[in-house]
């Protein structure tokens, strides 16, 4: 029987720099078997690794929609990240999973959606993004907010224009300050901009992916704007290191975030320890 921490190889058959420190790549599996057997539901994750080098947790970066091939996007902070930017195209590197729970996007059909991201944030929103594109008609009114510090931290630039163009109201924001020559976007943070969009709560669902900051303070947003803790959706990434509830690392109580997260409601969060 094979071993839960046994990856399976993947070969890179291209990459595309989303910023200066963040990379996209699309993997194809090497053993034809894998690749008609691994399947995956929009906010799962993957543990991705380099031999040597160690493992690390991504979200699957593409709608199981589009399974001819499977996509990350990582940001090079660390040992394992910078060993994975390292590697070229023809390069193979090892996955394990899919992990963890999923958006309940069929809960979503025929309701009002807002995508709300944070920086790298949007890597775990363009899965379910990418699902409700290829299903639209199942789904009412989209509004996909997306913020970084700057025009050139933004990840996913050049996909934006198709977004728009399948259905998409697509806002973009960078902080004050992060302007470039040209700009056409939003200039504010996440929060106040979502505020100043005036988007009510009936029908909605709302669902945000960012840092711990600006998390705290998109909940203090969706609550002034009469959003109820179900309505809202989030996905977190708090430590996972083994992916399957053995470790320990990424508890939270006692939640385990990567067996029984990573998506999590608002309600949910809210329960958890307040040091959190």
């Amino acid at each position: 029987m094979p071993s839960a921490f046994q990856p399976h190889l993947a070969r890179i058959v291209s990459t595309r720099d989303e910023t200066p420190d963040v990379r996209t790549l699309r993997l194809a599996f090497v053993e034809p078997d894998v690749a008609r057997r691994f399947r995956w539901e929009p906010g799962q994750f993957a543990e991705f690794s380099v031999f040597g080098s160690g493992e690390s947790v991504f979200t699957m970066a593409n709608s199981p929609t589009r399974p001819e091939y499977l996509e990350c996007t990582m940001r090079a902070v660390g040992k394992v990240s910078g060993a994975i930017r390292s590697l070229s195209v023809g390069q193979v590197l090892g996955v394990r999973g899919p992990y963890g729970n999923r958006f309940p996007v069929e809960t979503w059909r025929g309701k009002d959606l807002v995508f709300v991201a944070g920086g790298i944030g949007m890597a775990a929103l363009r899965s379910p993004l990418q699902f409700v594109l290829d299903n639209r008609a199942d789904f009412g009114d989209v509004v996909l907010l997306n913020g970084a510090r700057s025009v050139a931290d933004l990840v996913y630039k050049d996909e934006m224009a198709a977004w728009q163009d399948g259905g998409v109201r697509v806002i973009r924001t960078v902080d004050p300050g992060g302007e470039a020559t040209g700009w056409d976007g939003e200039v504010g943070l996440l929060p106040h901009v979502f505020e100043r969009l005036a988007l009510g709560p009936d029908g909605r669902i709302v669902i945000v992916c960012g840092p711990p900051i600006m998390l705290h303070f998109m909940f203090l947003a969706l609550e002034k704007s009469g959003f109820t803790p179900e309505q809202v959706v989030t996905t977190m990434e708090n430590k996972m290191k083994c992916g399957i509830g053995l470790c320990g690392r990424c508890t939270i109580g006692r939640v385990f975030v990567c067996r029984d997260g990573p998506v999590f409601t608002w309600a949910q969060v809210r329960a958890f320890p307040k040091d959190f």
